[in-house]
């Protein structure tokens, strides 16, 4: 035993004294954001129990290493602490790279938000969580109008689609978790199809000032992304209940969110929503009620190097429409706008019946990206969409039951995109976009289709830069080219096609000649091009001035072009005009920006002038084996749209404080020198709040809200003939509803229930005092007065 021993203790002796630990480490600790050394960085090796502190250039070096694989971790006061393994074969030279930010993305991470604005020059604004929750029984529409300048366009009180300086649907882009929108926004009725819920942040952006999501946001792009999710050990949830008293509604959110420290993470969420019929101050608005439920979920995984995320959503929404709305002929319409009270009240009910629409919506996101060390991020996404959308009508016998519109859209996305970002004073970004939808319009509703099944391909590619010139000055600039086809087939009927004299300029479009009918086939292509330019100057620390200049192009939609019908959720016979021509808009804005420790003022001007403007304006009646029902049909001209929006704050004292929010807007049809139709009123709305954080951050809140009467509208009344009474009868429905003011009171407070927990409460109280109003923008001001007072009671947990 004593010789195996000794053998053994020289042969180790021996293998020691022969390695060799004569080799060098030489290695350089840099930035993997733009390749810039780090200083004073420490690196360590355990097993030695040594370490280094890198010099000016980001150097260090260790000597006398044995061969073989060691283990170092360096860490610095501004970095993520990594550890690497090195193996050492002879002297080594290595560059090590880490996250020179991070204290700036963990911030990120705790708060769950990133507040930080998408845009250099835009006109641009941000909605944070702690507003947005306040919204989480109501619709993303109610939400943006906590923005200057954003309003809406409803049809009732629940179908409600925002507006950007006047302008709405095909015009403002609407981005949700990455993926544009396509649910038929074409539509006025048509509301996103996003629960608020899923909302982390929201940004208004507006102008065309972001050409990655698409050159055609002549009105403006609203881009809602989720909370942020955090690279720990973590599982936290929220649940939400609210309850109303108007509608006698309850709403249930509730989220759950398991992440790791090696960065993966799973999500899902889910809510359920329920109102009866709305109350105005006198009657109920009967057949207003509603119902809604929708579920998302994702998992993925995300590291400095690179990243996966995975979702989807689903959201279905049944809206009952004001049951007086349906109107059987011209006569109808005549006898509502002469009425001081809806033609249809009935006691308060849950029942949802026609006429009403059935929506459901389906969005798949699959996201990867991939950062190269000094020089930027590579990002790859696809995204499929299904979005059904079923509109009843009141119909008898067999069709009862029948929907009068059955669409069913389907989108599929590819897009690149590529960040070079490692010059910390110049970034460029770089897109490619492919999209093919396919839209089919279900004939077996036995009701002539509004819009016809249509294929559309789009192609887009965009470059941007944005140039830090010094501290107080940056500039961007950008273009964007997008390519549209739309490949349509569609019925017309002889007498329509004739009457506006298809045959002359689109006779070769014709398939087949049934004789009271002809099949065509439309194959439209558009180039599209758009561009942008804008500087941000800062005088200081408080203060800003933005201005933008926003070339936007956009072509027309397929309910622009194709729309031939009675539209029976609107009422009204549509029309549109193949002989339309793309929008091409030419926006300038200007803002300057003051905030200090008690006071913020922001005031936003701009003017667009848009050449071919397209818009739907109403032309008379036209008789049908149902009646006469309004004529409305899209016609194109050029105009201009002007406006001021205005926000303030001011803190008279440590804990109270005074804003106001003030937005003027004026709009031309400038071929025929008249106002256009449907743009905002001048709206004031002021506040004032009173906090006490040492009471469980305890908030009470009083809003004033002003809404002028329009006074630049254009006439488009007409005469109609009732047989009742065999006279011809003036129909005004162009006159704007008189001013209204209306005042608003919120209050909230948070209970802390544990050190990883807590209850936050708000009670609110909408037009408090139970005016009387009708809202110019409410396309059923026709038919009834808007809804009375509603008191709202929230319940959060978070935990």
């Amino acid at each position: 035993m004593k010789i195996y021993l000794a053998v053994t203790a020289a042969l180790l002796s021996f293998y020691i004294h022969s390695q060799n630990c004569s080799n060098k480490l030489v290695g350089k600790v840099v930035d993997f954001h733009d390749g810039s050394p780090i200083i004073d960085a420490t690196v360590y090796i355990e097993a030695l129990n040594s370490y280094k502190i890198t010099d000016e250039q980001g150097r260090f070096q260790f000597n006398d290493l044995c061969e073989g694989e060691i283990e170092l971790t360096i860490s610095h006061l501004n970095c993520e602490t990594k550890t690497f393994n090195v193996t050492i074969d002879g002297n080594t030279a290595k560059s090590f790279a880490l996250e020179h930010h991070i204290q700036e993305l963990q911030l990120i991470e705790v708060t769950g938000v990133t507040n930080k604005k998408l845009t250099t020059s835009a006109q641009e604004s941000l909605l944070k969580e702690k507003t947005i929750t306040k919204y989480s029984a109501l619709s993303i529409g109610d939400a943006l109008k906590e923005v200057p300048g954003v309003s809406s366009i409803n049809t009732g009180n629940s179908i409600v689609k925002p507006m950007i300086n006047g302008m709405h649907s095909s015009r403002v882009l609407i981005v949700n978790n990455g993926v544009r929108m396509q649910d038929q926004e074409w539509g006025i009725e048509h509301a996103p199809n996003i629960d608020v819920n899923t909302a982390g942040q929201i940004s208004v952006i507006k102008g065309s000032g972001t050409l990655a999501f698409g050159g055609d946001a002549i009105g403006g792009v609203v881009v809602i992304k989720p909370s942020k999710m955090v690279t720990v050990d973590s599982l936290y949830g929220t649940t939400t209940v609210t309850g109303q008293s108007n509608g006698r509604g309850y709403n249930l959110n509730s989220s759950l969110t398991k992440t790791t420290a090696k960065g993966w993470y799973y999500n899902i969420q889910g809510n359920y929503k329920r109102n009866g019929d709305y109350r105005s101050p006198d009657y109920f608005l009967t057949n207003t009620a509603s119902k809604s439920y929708g579920y998302s979920g994702g998992f993925g995984y995300k590291s400095l190097e690179r990243g996966l995320d995975v979702f989807y959503s689903r959201l279905q929404n049944e809206i009952g429409i004001l049951r007086s709305s349906h109107i059987g002929n011209i006569e109808d319409l005549v006898i509502a706008i002469n009425s001081q009270e809806p033609t249809v009240i009935e006691d308060f009910d849950y029942t949802i019946t026609a006429p009403k629409q059935d929506v459901n919506h389906q969005l798949l996101k699959i996201n990867l990206y991939e950062r190269f060390r000094s020089f930027g991020r590579l990002s790859l996404q696809y995204d499929f969409q299904n979005n059904h959308r079923l509109e009843y009508d009141v119909r008898v016998g067999n069709d009862r039951n029948k929907s009068a519109l059955d669409l069913r859209l389907k989108t599929h996305t590819l897009s690149a995109d590529l960040k070079v970002d490692s010059d910390n004073t110049l970034e460029y970004n770089f897109g490619l976009m492919g999209r093919y939808q396919n839209n089919f319009a279900n004939p077996d509703t036995g009701v002539r289709r509004l819009i016809p099944d249509y294929d559309k391909y789009e192609f887009g590619t965009y470059a941007t830069a944005v140039y830090q010139l010094n501290d107080k000055t940056s500039i961007d600039a950008g273009m964007r080219y997008d390519f549209v086809r739309i490949d349509a087939k569609k019925f017309y009927q002889t007498s329509r096609w004739e009457e506006r004299n298809y045959q002359e300029d689109f006779g070769d479009l014709i398939i087949e000649d049934f004789g009271t009918q002809i099949l065509v086939n439309p194959v439209f292509n558009y180039h599209n091009l758009s561009a942008s330019t804008g500087l941000n100057y800062a005088f200081s620390d408080s203060s800003e001035v933005l201005f933008q200049y926003a070339l936007s192009s956009r072509a027309p939609n397929p309910s622009e072009l194709f729309s031939d019908g009675l539209h029976h959720s609107a009422a009204r016979i549509e029309l549109g005009d193949l002989r339309l021509q793309q929008e091409v808009s030419n926006r300038v804005g200007g803002s300057y920006n003051y905030k200090s420790s008690d006071f913020g003022f922001n005031i936003e001007a701009y003017y667009n002038y848009i050449n071919d403007f397209i818009y739907l304006e109403p032309i008379g009646i036209e008789a049908t084996i149902r009646g006469a029902f309004p004529v409305w049909n899209y016609r194109q001209n050029n105009a201009d749209f002007f406006g001021i929006d205005l926000s303030a704050n001011y803190s008279v004292l440590e804990n109270v404080t005074l804003t106001n929010n003030t937005s003027f807007i004026q709009a031309n049809d400038l071929d025929n020198n008249r106002p256009l139709i449907d743009i905002p009123p001048i709206t004031i709305i002021n506040g004032l709040t009173v906090s006490k954080p040492k009471w469980n951050d305890l908030s009470l809140s009083l809003k004033s809200e002003w809404v002028l009467e329009q006074q630049n509208f254009p006439d488009n009344n007409f005469e109609a003939y009732i047989p009742t009474t065999e006279e011809n009868v003036l129909v005004d429905i162009s006159s704007p509803p008189p001013a209204y003011h209306l005042v608003h009171l919120y209050s909230e407070a948070t209970f802390k229930i544990s050190k990883t927990s807590e209850l936050k409460t708000s009670l609110s109280v909408t037009n408090l005092f139970n005016t009387n109003y009708r809202a110019y923008l409410n396309r059923l001001r026709y038919f009834a007065d808007d809804v009375g007072t509603n008191v709202l009671l929230q319940i959060q947990f978070n935990y």
